[in-house]
């Protein structure tokens, strides 16, 4: 049985405004970039999922080809966005494939509770060379066939198809600051930076390029990292202007939105989907529990235990 749609889409968006387009994403078998992938799938586009575990990619393309006859997902797997060589590789095999690539979603990430103290240079720099670099390594491998979709999709153009859009995935910490989150702080600041130098030197081409910033999503892997599952739907929902987390839905929504020919004009910007939840970011404490209160946690050196661990076990003999 197939994901309903309203699950990943809303009732916005007309059927095939994406036909004949060809999605590259990195991070597409998780949990919002498969809804990201859906989305644009069942709208008419084909798609080349980009991930490590070759396992867990090639079922999740399997999958998501099923929410639309004859749609065409390749899972390419045994990728390390942190090796240029290997997302250029990836980038090749997709267009020769699927040939070309339209849409870029960068959405590889890495996230885990760590205050500075406890925080050593090599899983700063793991944060770092899997989002910033990762996303400096999709940029690089996939620009000059986004280039191609630009030279052959003008914006706007009045037939209402596009090409030649890039989109990473981003956070909010960095506009407020988060306690225990200085990794993933830099490395989406970076992120947003880089994004809006890409506008800058690719916008004269014809390339669109942005970050969303998703806020709390409901059911994801990165929440059960960082949310303690000893906190009520109703305390960790409280400081959401909007009165609830997020859903797949709302940053897939947000995804065709840009790609979309209602997007056009938008270029080199963050397109925050959290609620407004950002605003009074206080309200949202990561690696915590509804007793523990800033700075009191810090202080003490205490960090929820009851939450998922993204360790692999040890291997038993």
């Amino acid at each position: 049985m197939t994901v309903p749609r309203s699950e990943y889409l809303s009732s916005a968006w007309a059927d095939g405004i994406f036909a004949n387009r060809v999605l590259f994403i990195t991070g597409g078998a998780g949990s919002i970039g498969s809804a990201q992938t859906r989305a644009l799938v069942h709208l008419g586009a084909d798609a080349c999922i980009i991930g490590r575990n070759v396992a867990k990619t090639k079922a999740a393309a399997k999958e998501i080809a099923k929410v639309r006859p004859g749609a065409r997902v390749i899972g390419i797997g045994a990728v390390d966005v942190r090796n240029f060589e290997d997302l250029k590789s990836a980038a090749d095999h997709c267009v020769k494939e699927l040939g070309g690539i339209d849409f870029v979603v960068a959405g590889a990430a890495g996230n885990f509770i760590a205050p500075i103290s406890g925080l050593s240079s090599n899983a700063f720099k793991a944060v770092m060379d899997i989002d910033t670099i990762g996303t400096f390594n999709t940029i690089k491998a996939t620009m000059p066939y986004l280039i191609e979709s630009a030279s052959k999709n003008p914006n706007p153009n009045p037939a209402g198809t596009t090409g030649g859009r890039f989109l990473s995935t981003s956070a909010t910490f960095h506009y407020t600051g988060m306690p225990l989150q200085a990794h993933v702080s830099a490395a989406k600041a970076a992120i947003d930076s880089l994004m809006g130098s890409v506008s800058l030197e690719y916008g004269p081409y014809g390339i669109t390029a942005n970050t969303i910033a998703p806020g709390a999503i409901e059911g994801t892997e990165g929440m059960e990292r960082l949310a303690s599952t000893e906190i009520s739907r109703d305390q960790r929902t409280k400081g959401v202007p909007s009165g609830r987390w997020g859903t797949v839905r709302d940053i897939a929504d947000a995804t065709v939105f840009v790609f979309s020919d209602a997007g056009n004009y938008v270029n080199g910007t963050n397109i925050v989907v959290d609620g407004a939840g950002w605003r009074r970011q206080g309200g949202l404490a990561v690696g915590v529990d509804a007793n523990m209160e800033y700075p009191d946690f810090l202080l003490e050196g205490k960090i929820s235990k009851f939450l998922k661990d993204g360790r692999k076990p040890a291997s038993k003999i």
